[in-house]
């Protein structure tokens, strides 16, 4: 068991989904088979998710109190904790959000980050959290990719959405889309390229990875009738890459892109703005998507779905996509160690 990577989840929000789908995926021994997970988060939330959720949460589920994850047993049936928080009962409800769960979920973030620096473990795993709660507790980031990036002082990084037949990076993330033409600029496609490149190389174990870059536009411009991007920002962006001999084509209309990409042609797709890469995605991978940051110092995968707080504590939150995101995350820590060597 201990040649095992040792996997760090966050619990995210305690007041979300976050610890019931935690509880839900560990209580599959399957999980153990490929990994040691260790759990950052609160053992009084947590404790009451275990016992207020059967039979989802087999009754012989226990917790196992830990200082560092090199104590964790890693055995099916037992939840190795590290207690980041230690929250008063009767603050933390499902479904209600409190700034004291939001101060919690930011410190299990950011005690992750300090072990997978410092290799206490191989990756971190984080469940969803809120950014409006995160503001509330003080720490004014737009969510999980732009927090960890500060703390692992990394200014370039790209998310990426990934499922078995479709992986998307974004070049722009959260933003408006009428602000998005604006905000594009050959340097951010042409970076967004490299990184993503990079990164199927480096984390996911493919050698020559063929890319595809869709346009903004409908009809990829029409030659500039119905715009001007992909003749003055996105076609130089793909032709820097070429020339540094990355396999990228494109900018190709986004309307039959995905089709081929999600056939196989490429290894992923270049998306200008959110909705374009991630609607496609959601619909082939709506349970199973993994939220990956790459060009990160360290591994974070992190589950596609928020804190879900309509459905917290009833148990009908789905952990498919955290356990995808654990498997992705063992994945991504076997190829880089098998790069190191």
């Amino acid at each position: 068991m201990k040649h095992l990577p040792l996997i760090g989840i966050t619990m995210g929000d305690p007041a979300g989904i976050g610890p019931e789908i935690i509880a839900m995926a560990l209580a599959d021994r399957s999980v153990y088979e490929c990994c040691r997970p260790v759990v950052l988060g609160d053992p009084g939330v947590l404790s009451s998710i275990i016992c207020n959720l059967p039979p989802l949460i087999p009754k012989e589920v226990s917790l196992n109190i830990i200082a560092s994850p090199a104590q964790a047993r890693a055995m099916p049936g037992v939840i190795d904790l590290i207690a980041i928080s230690e929250l008063k009962p009767g603050i933390i409800q499902p479904g209600r959000p409190a700034v004291e769960g939001g101060r919690a979920m930011v410190d299990y973030i950011v005690r992750a980050v300090e072990m997978a620096t410092q290799g206490e473990i191989g990756a971190m795993v984080t469940s969803p959290i809120s950014k409006v709660l995160m503001h509330q507790a003080g720490y004014i980031y737009d969510g999980h990719t732009q927090l960890i990036s500060h703390l692992t002082g990394t200014p370039d990084y790209v998310m990426m959405l990934a499922g078995e037949r479709l992986r998307v990076a974004l070049v722009t993330i959260h933003c408006a889309l009428k602000d998005v033409p604006d905000i594009l600029d050959t340097e951010l496609v042409y970076k967004t390229i490299t990184i993503t490149a990079k990164a199927l190389q480096k984390d996911f174990g493919i050698k020559a990875p063929h890319l595809a870059v869709a346009a903004l536009n409908p009809h990829a411009g029409e030659e500039g009738l119905f715009g001007s991007e992909e003749g003055q920002i996105i076609g130089p962006a793909i032709r820097m890459a070429a020339k540094e001999g990355l396999r990228v084509e494109g900018p190709f209309p986004a309307d039959t892109l995905f089709h081929r990409a999600a056939s196989g042609r490429y290894d992923a797709v270049v998306a200008m703005y959110h909705d374009q890469g991630l609607i496609p995605l959601k619909l082939l991978h709506f349970s199973d998507a993994v939220n990956i940051t790459l060009g990160l110092p360290i591994i974070r995968t992190s589950v596609d779905h928020g804190t879900a707080y309509d459905i917290a504590g009833t148990g009908k939150a789905d952990p498919s996509s955290l356990k995808a995101a654990i498997r992705m995350a063992v994945s991504m820590a076997g190829n880089r160690i098998g790069i190191d060597d």
